[in-house]
């Protein structure tokens, strides 16, 4: 009785797609398939079946609508599909990173650009005539600080250096010891020169640099881990596919039509055997994806205090008034170093005046910074995570993601095994990753794919990075953060010609990492529900030189963030 129910089941499935067992026009439905999927011309399709004795894959004792040159065709579409598929599944996730990508350097400019004027209208309320020309080094610190964040190779204790550098004939010229006419270059470049010397701004260069760099080392991170993603994503999706794997989704989606079975499915089993088969490699990628997650959710839970960047750069402009501040306070001694080292002050011509007479010891009240409009970093981040953490099982469960909702018959329904239309699928279901494919009866998986292997070695070295175990040539980030290291908690290297330092001199100052202090470890993410996926899962240059010139817009928009080895500047 039951062989007879399953005969009956076969032939009405037969008679539902129009092609009876004796009707001569079997392969009309075929054809019409074959022409609407767009899969090759028509021409290739024969009139009536016939025996397909000169298939390679799907082979069938009973006659077939399949030619050599149709099942060449089906092969192609079958890869094509799945690749289609590949793209669609992560199509939310690439742009869920994508799209943070772009706001997280959005919101680095806007801070930027706030930073900056907000730091010249202290100066202009505080300093008069001084600020005006101060202008410039502002504009060159901050357009710096960008370029480090954004991945360019910039030393932060020298660009901060530099601006305080700038600053100090400024300060001297106006406050410290003023006259009835600008100081001449000459000696304005003397006194530039004796900064590093009598360190008129006390420990505000240290400081500051101290802050870019521990909130700088972070968003950088950030950023390549981003993008890193980015990559990943984009290489899944072009995975390139084994000949058995493409023969087996052959004979999964399109060895039907040539028995006439158009709108016949693959059994459950059957489709989660030649999946995990197929993309055994990526299901590799499963574990380090999730470390993936994780780490970028505990970089972000450091992101606070000394290393929030937005606190850092909202306060550049408090830490600079107290600068400036402790140089008039000591005036008299710095302008007592500054006649040793430099002589009486040279001054302009009288005709060229435009001192204006701000020596008033008294700073003026400082106004609380106004917070970056719209979304913060912080919230970015928190919202940023809660989307990516619906993903940190996509590629364990992606072979099942696409049975399930895409490929495979339901439950309870005749299906196909690759061979017939049966009731259910009867031969072993392996599991997932490279391993379980020993055992699997449909997809024969010779090893790991190397393009796969690379990908995953990069997400290990990330991973590193991003969890603080791993800095290129500095030892780990802890020790970094701790400021362990020499003496001073400075970590110092060796500058020859192929570090880009240049050659030696007398004024050559030897290039040195970045100083970090303390880091206070302790901090709770306030991570909310978020949802991005229309399928959710079951658990994507080096800059050389550096323009100041440029706007922040356009280092944005040209700027690509660097090897993975140049996390910070050496």
């Amino acid at each position: 009785m039951e062989l007879l129910l399953r005969t009956n089941c076969i032939f009405f499935l037969a008679c539902f797609c129009g092609l009876g067992f004796g009707n001569p026009n079997r392969c009309d439905e075929v054809r019409k398939v074959f022409q609407l999927r767009q899969i090759g011309p028509n021409q290739l399709l024969p009139l009536s079946p016939r025996l397909g004795s000169d298939l390679q894959v799907c082979m069938s004792k009973n006659q077939t609508c399949c030619t050599k040159k149709m099942e060449e065709k089906y092969q192609v579409a079958a890869r094509r599909d799945i690749q289609n598929l590949l793209q669609t599944s992560s199509s939310s996730l690439k742009f869920l990173i994508s799209r943070n990508v772009a706001a997280f350097q959005e919101t680095f400019e806007v801070l930027m650009r706030q930073a900056e004027n907000h730091t010249n209208a202290v100066l202009q309320d505080s300093y008069g005539n001084m600020a005006d020309q101060a202008v410039g080094p502002v504009r060159e610190l901050f357009t710096d600080i960008s370029l480090f964040l954004l991945g360019s190779e910039l030393n932060v204790d020298d660009l901060v250096q530099r601006f305080f550098d700038a600053l100090f004939p400024l300060v001297y010229n106006h406050l410290i010891n003023p006259g009835l006419s600008d100081i001449s270059p000459g000696y304005a470049e003397c006194v530039r020169s004796s900064s590093r010397d009598v360190r008129p701004f006390g420990g505000a260069p240290t400081l500051l640099a101290d802050q870019v760099a521990r909130s700088g080392v972070s968003g950088k991170l950030l950023l390549q881990a981003l993008h890193l993603g980015i990559e990943v994503i984009n290489t899944t999706d072009h995975l390139q596919l084994s000949r058995e794997c493409r023969r087996a989704l052959l004979k999964m989606h399109y060895c039907p039509h040539c028995q006439g079975l158009t709108q016949s499915k693959p059994c459950m089993g059957y489709c989660l055997n030649v999946m995990r088969g197929c993309l055994a490699s990526m299901a590799e990628i499963d574990t380090h994806w999730r470390e993936f997650v994780r780490s970028l959710e505990g970089l972000s839970a450091r992101m606070h205090g000394p290393h929030d960047l937005e606190q850092v750069l909202l306060g550049v402009h408090t830490l600079l008034h107290d600068a400036v501040g402790h140089a008039q306070k000591n005036g008299p001694r710095l302008s007592a170093q500054v006649h040793k080292l430099c002589g009486p002050p040279s001054r302009r011509p009288a005709q060229s005046v435009s001192i204006q007479h701000s020596s008033s010891r008294e700073s003026i009240p400082l106004k609380a910074p106004v917070r970056v409009s719209g979304d913060s970093l912080a919230v970015r981040r928190r919202d940023f995570l809660n989307g990516l953490r619906l993903y940190r099982t996509f590629y364990g469960g992606l072979a099942d993601q696409l049975c399930v909702s895409e490929l495979a018959s339901s439950d309870g329904h005749s299906c196909w095994n690759g061979t017939d239309i049966v009731k259910s699928y009867t031969l072993r279901v392996v599991g997932s990753g490279i391993k379980a494919q020993a055992a699997n009866p449909e997809v024969k998986v010779k090893g790991a794919d190397p393009v796969i292997n690379q990908i995953i070695d990069k997400l290990k070295h990330i991973n590193q990075l991003l969890q603080g175990k791993s800095i290129p040539k500095l030892g780990t980030l802890d020790q970094i953060e701790t400021g362990s290291g020499d003496a001073e908690g400075r970590y110092s290297g060796d500058c020859d010609d192929e570090d880009g330092c240049g050659g030696s001199g007398g004024d050559e100052v030897k290039r040195k990492v970045q100083r970090v202090s303390r880091l206070n470890p302790h901090v709770t993410s306030d991570l909310n529900h978020h949802h991005h996926h229309h399928h959710p899962p079951a658990e994507g240059s080096e800059m050389e030189g550096r323009s100041r010139s440029i706007g922040l817009t356009g280092s944005i928009s040209v700027l690509i963030l660097p090897c993975l080895h140049m996390l910070l500047a050496l």
